[in-house]
């Protein structure tokens, strides 16, 4: 059995990691964790829940400590950059829990906060910096930010920026670090383009690959309920108020469709939130604060929680609505199941995601079980294999959509939503990958 101390890691950091509840590390962290320690560019391959963010934040914090500056202002030496504020509050929080009994300091930078704070506690001189790469540019190009003296560079979560579209992002701050640094890069996935980025990047890397590629913690337990999607909020009440779910983080594909869902379920007696984009940061900080403590039963999110969401042993994730790119679901349940523990992945399917879910099912190469709930079956003619919508009753015929055309939106408008989900663009913009 592998230790911490038989990796190398410092006193300090050993007790920081005892005072975490931690003693043996995780196969990423054995992994991972000597080769940064050597100085050692890496590529890791390592899926969300493994680890991973102790595996990179303790030999970073290690190197950094023993190669600190005797005196002087302090400056940034080490830059964390993250697809989203969430995943950067996680390994900020990381960063200074793990690095408590050493004399570093550290920083988040992220968007929908006031950028006034961060300014200030930047010109006070900070050793890392955790970002996401909107805000970043803000500081650069506010020149509040000297990012020359970088010596660890550490690209979180690489596949999920280049999903959310921030590649020429990535590459403006590629351009502002110093040739000579230490970079390590992790993904859930590798694809052609993280094989592009990691050759521009990476310099003789080691790679660490823990996880086959796409595939959850062998501890979640997967269920498709086949249901009409007209009763689907209908059936989801039924799960929770029945099953006696405590703690419950549902998937819903828009913003809007969140806020209408966690309306819903307060009207049947569920307390619930909303968490996305275009919510202030301060409101996704008190909705996940209050999910997390059990104020709130049932969080109901998009996809920017998919990643960055650290909730402890939570026991259900629901796909309210299926994704349009099949990894996300790999991302999504990735949130039950970790270190460890036992979780239940719950998907909601009607007719017309029937090409979703074997999409799904072609990723995980397995067929997930389909478990009809009594008084909320599909129609036949509408169940996941035949007809789309709510199903009608015998002997009357369909009755015809209803839906408005989508208004065209005002240039201003338009402007309003980029700016609000400047660091997290919605998943329907992203191309649809082929499994």
């Amino acid at each position: 059995m592998h230790s911490f101390e038989s990796l190398g890691v410092s006193a300090e950091l050993l007790r920081a990691v005892a005072e975490q509840g931690y003693d043996q590390p995780t196969p990423v962290q054995r992994e991972a964790i000597p080769l940064i320690l050597a100085g050692r560019d890496l590529l890791a391959r390592a899926q969300t829940g493994t680890g991973k963010t102790a595996g990179f934040t303790l030999p970073m914090l290690q190197r950094l400590a023993a190669a600190a500056p005797a005196s002087g202002k302090r400056r940034v030496r080490a830059l964390v950059l993250t697809p989203t504020r969430e995943l950067a509050a996680q390994v900020a929080a990381s960063v200074a829990a793990y690095g408590a009994h050493l004399p570093l300091r550290s920083i988040a930078v992220f968007g929908g906060v006031n950028i006034r704070p961060q300014i200030a506690q930047l010109d006070k001189g900070v050793d890392i910096v955790i970002a996401t790469p909107g805000r970043l540019l803000d500081h650069v190009r506010q020149r509040t930010i000297d990012l020359r003296s970088i010596e660890i560079f550490v690209l979180d979560e690489a596949d999920r920026m280049l999903d959310m579209g921030f590649i020429h992002a990535i590459r403006q701050v590629l351009k502002l670090l110093p040739e000579r640094k230490q970079s390590l890069m992790f993904s859930a996935t590798f694809s052609r383009d993280i094989e592009r980025l990691a050759t521009s990047l990476l310099r003789a890397p080691a790679e660490v690959a823990v996880a086959a590629q796409n595939a959850p913690a062998e501890r979640i337990e997967h269920r498709v309920h086949p249901v009409d999607a007209g009763r689907k909020r209908d059936l989801l009440s039924h799960l929770i108020s029945t099953g006696n779910w405590g703690q419950v983080l549902v998937f819903t594909r828009t913003k809007h469709g969140a806020n209408r869902l966690a309306r819903q379920l307060e009207q049947d007696g569920l307390t619930a939130a909303a968490i996305h984009g275009n919510k202030s940061q301060a409101a996704r900080t008190r909705a996940l604060a209050d999910f997390k403590t059990g104020s709130v039963r049932v969080l109901v999110a998009t996809d920017i929680a998919a990643r960055g969401l650290d909730i402890e042993q939570l026991p259900y994730v629901v796909n309210y609505e299926l994704p349009h790119v099949p990894e996300d679901y790999v991302h999504r349940i990735g949130r039950t199941g970790r270190a460890g523990n036992a979780g239940q992945a719950v998907s909601l399917v009607c007719a017309e995601e029937k090409p979703l879910l074997a999409g799904i099912e072609s990723l995980l190469r397995q067929r997930l079980e389909q478990v009809p709930v009594a008084g909320f079956e599909a129609m036949p003619r509408n169940g996941i294999g035949h007809g789309h919508g709510r199903a009608s009753g015998a002997g009357h015929k369909p009755q015809p959509s209803r839906a408005r055309p989508q208004r065209r939106r005002s240039s201003a408008s338009a402007e309003r939503d980029r700016n609000a989900t400047r660091e997290e663009p919605s998943s329907r913009h992203r191309a649809r990958r082929t499994p």
